[in-house]
Order: C-alpha cells, then sequence, then structure tokens
C-alpha cells in the first residue's frame, strides 16, 4: 500500500468521524452541509494534526511493512513490520488471534492477556523471566501513516509456542489450554525460530536491503584497510590439539613445519565461522605470490578494534572444543554443532596456509 493509499484510507475513516464535530447538535447537520473538497480538507487537517501532535515523542518508525502484506503463517494473518533500528515486530492485537486466544475480561489490553497467560501455574515455569518482561513492556513504534502501534519482536511468537508444548509434554497443561497447544503445534510447523526473521524480512521486502547494508558494516567492522604488523595470535594449544585429535607426534618443530592441509582446515573452524562474508573478504584482498598462496596471514587485514578480538575469542572456544574431544572426526562435529559455517561459495586450494 503507497504512502496516499494510506493516507486516503485515514481521510475517509476521517471523514466517517465528521458528524461528532461541532457539539452534540448540529453536527451532523454541518457535516452533510460541507462539499466533499471541504471535507477532505478537515479530514486531512485531522490526519495531518494527530501525525504533528505524536512528532513530540521519539518512537522507533515501520519502514518497512503494511497492513496489507501480513505474515501468513499456520492459517493466521499477522502485520509485521521491520523498524528503522534493524528490529523486526509482529503487531500486539494479532498475537492473541495466531495463539488462538480470546481476549477476556480480566485484562485491561493484549499484553495483559499475554501476561496472565504466561504467568498460570501450569505455563509459568515454561516461560522465563526474559520472556515475561517483553510481554509486559511491548515495543511502542510508529507506523508509515503516522499511527502510533505495538508489537513484539518477531521471535516472541516462537518462545510462546515452545513454552507452551513443553508445557503440554510435561503434562501440566489444563483442558481449557489445549486447544492454544494445537495452534502452537501449527505454528511451529510453520517457522523454525531461526527463520521467523528471514519470512518477515521476505514478507516487507527487507531482505535485499539487509543482506547488503549488514554485510558491508560486517566487513567494514572487521576487514583493516590497511596491513597490520604481524603478531602471533593463534595459540601453541590450537595446533597441539589438531595433531593430537589426528594421531601425529608433536613436537617443538610441529608447528613451523605443520602440514598444509592443517591450513585449509583453518579457513574453515576459523575463518568460516567467525562473521558472515569474512573469509572470502580476507581471501579477496590478499595479495598472493607466483603460486597463488597469500603473501601475509590472513588475520593481518583484520582490524584491532573488532577483527582481532572477535578471532581471539573465536580461537579460545575453538581450542576448548577441540580439548573436550576425543578425535578429529568428533570436533568437527562439536563444532559444526556450536559454530556453524557461515555460507559460502569459495573453494580453497588445499595445500594454502593462513594460522
Amino acid at each position: 500500500m503507497s504512502e496516499n493509499e494510506r493516507l486516503d484510507g485515514e481521510l475517509a475513516e476521517a471523514a466517517k468521524k465528521l458528524s461528532s464535530l461541532g457539539a452534540k447538535k448540529g453536527g451532523e447537520a454541518r457535516a452533510l452541509s460541507l462539499t466533499p473538497e471541504k471535507r477532505s480538507e478537515i479530514a486531512r487537517n485531522a490526519v495531518m494534526k494527530r501525525w504533528e501532535s505524536n512528532k513530540g515523542e521519539s518512537l522507533p518508525i515501520a519502514t518497512y511493512g503494511s497492513p496489507d502484506r501480513p505474515l501468513k503463517i499456520g492459517g493466521a494473518e499477522i502485520p509485521c513490520y521491520v523498524l528503522d533500528n534493524g528490529k523486526r515486530v509482529l503487531v500486539q492485537g494479532a498475537m492473541l488471534t495466531a495463539l488462538d486466544m480470546k481476549q477476556g475480561t480480566a485484562g485491561r489490553g493484549t499484553g495483559d492477556r499475554l501476561l496472565k497467560f504466561l504467568s498460570t501455574r501450569s505455563i509459568k515455569p515454561f516461560a522465563d523471566k526474559y520472556l515475561n518482561n517483553m510481554i509486559i513492556e511491548p515495543i511502542k513504534f510508529r507506523t508509515a501513516g503516522g499511527n502510533i502501534a505495538h508489537g513484539y519482536e518477531a521471535t516472541i511468537l516462537a518462545d510462546i509456542c515452545d513454552a507452551v508444548l513443553e508445557a503440554r509434554k510435561e503434562g501440566k497443561l489444563n483442558y481449557q489450554q489445549e486447544h492454544i497447544a494445537r495452534q502452537c503445534e501449527i505454528l511451529v510447523r510453520g517457522f523454525a525460530r531461526v527463520g521467523i526473521i528471514a519470512l518477515v524480512d521476505e514478507v516487507t521486502g527487507y531482505q535485499d536491503k539487509r543482506t547488503k547494508e549488514a554485510l558491508q558494516q560486517i566487513l567494514e567492522q572487521f576487514i583493516a584497510k590497511e596491513l597490520q604488523p604481524w603478531v602471533k595470535t593463534f595459540p601453541d594449544d590450537f595446533y597441539k590439539e589438531i595433531f593430537r585429535l589426528n594421531g601425529w607426534p608433536f613436537n617443538t618443530n610441529s608447528i613451523k613445519k605443520r602440514p598444509g592441509v592443517i591450513g585449509t582446515w583453518t579457513n574453515d573452524i576459523v575463518y568460516a565461522r567467525l562473521a558472515p562474508g569474512v573469509r572470502e573478504e580476507l581471501h579477496r584482498i590478499a595479495e598472493r605470490d607466483e603460486k597463488g598462496r597469500p603473501k601475509h596471514k590472513l588475520f593481518q587485514r583484520l582490524t584491532e578494534s573488532t577483527g582481532h578480538p572477535k578471532l581471539r575469542e573465536h580461537l579460545v572456544v575453538v581450542t576448548t572444543l577441540m580439548k573436550a574431544a576425543g578425535n578429529w572426526k568428533e570436533f568437527k562435529r562439536m563444532i559444526q554443532r556450536a559454530l556453524p559455517a557461515y555460507n559460502t561459495n569459495l573453494e580453497l586450494p588445499l595445500d594454502e596456509e593462513n594460522g
């Protein structure tokens, strides 16, 4: 829906309410006596006045998404937006519909109803404090048309479904909550936890812009514009554990004369899992010798502010996983589960050395 269409919709709604202008008596007569042009002018002024009155409150603005393009999942339609701060939100009121929940009479609003449900004895043990805090404090934002709306981060819906289904698994739900569990099961089948953000981005059209901008921001944070001085970065334990896991003898000369395949493994277990696009960019900008091998270590192009600290943190985790594994195959299973590689199309030669 375009901005003009949204405005026209609001104008139409405001025009319908013109009969309430001018006190109880004569208001309807006054509205009927106005020309269509005058009614449109009054309605337009009312919309603009509301916009101006809301401008004093600094709120995030929905830059992507519209009511006529809801997220359709599990038989429910949930209006969704991406805000100018990057948060993906689902509109508050539609959450009840998606969960097949009724408003009830005890709650004062949607947030109250959700909080009341999550605070019941059967659900509370399975809904952690963080989720409840998010329900108590929904995100207040402004739509493109100037209206103020309330919503929750997209992953909240998945959190609620997880809590309900776990409660059902443990036999804690009462019969009045069974229909909600069935709806949660339908929703879970329609989206994976990590997939909900991708679904919102696809519906709102944000995915293309997000991918390009996010990748550029990551590369700017991680990749230095100039080659950095060499400093010892990879700990000896990193290589010692690689040798142990593969059953290779290790001595003081093993690190300097390590097999070339370790360079390929380093690309996989370190640079490919450090951040999206970092490995590809490091290889793209690397100066190479006549054999096509990098002249310098890849980590010499990481920034001091972000790249190197993140690399050191990553190496600690990787080395710890190695120490916990009994062999290389077991380690690869562990790291894939704990630190899955980011998608890449880059193919590396087997004899590159990058550590």
